[in-house]
């Protein structure tokens, strides 16, 4: 797995790849792209954070999927690797 910048990142959120940061706590979070279809109410696409695999002692550890904004640490980390 290479390590990359968000911005490589981000376009491969565009071909439809999901992306994760080796620095987020927890294995089994990603980041993805999501692209309205005829059943959404989106009318634009979204980025979302899927936590529904969260890997952690934490039984209160929120665990669903829900859009998803970058931090400033988050655009600025080149730790991004592609997950299956």
């Amino acid at each position: 797995m290479n390590e990359m910048t968000f911005g490589k990142a981000l376009y491969g959120l565009g071909d439809g790849k999901k992306a994760a940061r080796r620095g987020w706590n927890g294995k089994g979070i990603f980041i993805a792209l999501q692209e309205p279809d005829a059943n959404s109410k989106m009318t634009q696409p979204y980025i979302y954070i899927d936590t529904t695999g969260l890997e952690s002692n934490n039984p209160d550890a929120p665990r669903g999927r829900v859009p998803w904004l970058a931090s400033h640490g988050d655009m600025l980390a080149e730790d991004w690797i592609f997950i299956d």
